[in-house]
């Protein structure tokens, strides 16, 4: 599986007991109950995990892999990204989109015209902002509040409105 086809979901923060098993953050929600497997980046490469077990405690997730039995095998996995593919992920409602989605998609503003197109979405807290190379300076706009008007997946399009001087900043 290549990372094209598949999206992040979280990482490994530490082991956790003796067994063998892992805490995980995941940065969005997920039916983790559900999950069967995940792909962990280990070296640059996707690995298929399947799970044993997997429990919610409040904001930790636990996960026991199958063959990782120890907290030796446990503590290599810290740090690392996890994965799962796109096809498993749940649709999201009119004008909502995941981050890796609108990678490259042109960015309009209503009064200034075409803008230029998504490097990448920065999540930062509580908020996403879409990063454009704007006349060859970085600009941030954000996704929470009034900016982003409207989003055309199938057109690779998204409008937005900025307040005056926006650009200028």
């Amino acid at each position: 599986m290549n990372k094209q086809e598949c999206y992040s979901v979280g990482y490994i923060s530490k082991s956790h007991g003796l067994k063998g098993e892992v805490t995980a953050v995941f940065s969005q929600p997920i039916e983790a109950e559900s999950l069967a497997s995940i792909f962990i980046e280990i070296k640059g490469d996707l690995v298929p995990y399947f799970i044993e077990s997997i429990s919610d405690r409040g904001d930790k997730t636990f996960i026991k892999f199958e063959e990782i039995d120890s907290i030796d095998q446990a503590s290599s996995l810290k740090g690392s990204l996890l994965y799962l593919s796109k096809s498993v992920r749940p649709p999201l409602k009119r004008g909502e989109f995941y981050n890796d989605e609108v990678i490259g998609f042109s960015v309009e503003e209503e009064k200034e015209g075409n803008l230029g197109v998504v490097k990448q979405v920065i999540e930062s807290g509580p908020s996403r902002l879409l990063e454009i190379d704007y006349n060859g300076k970085d600009v941030l706009i954000p996704i929470n509040g009034p900016f982003i008007k409207s989003v055309n997946k199938s057109k690779k399009h998204i409008k937005v409105s900025l307040p005056e001087g926006f650009l200028s900043i």
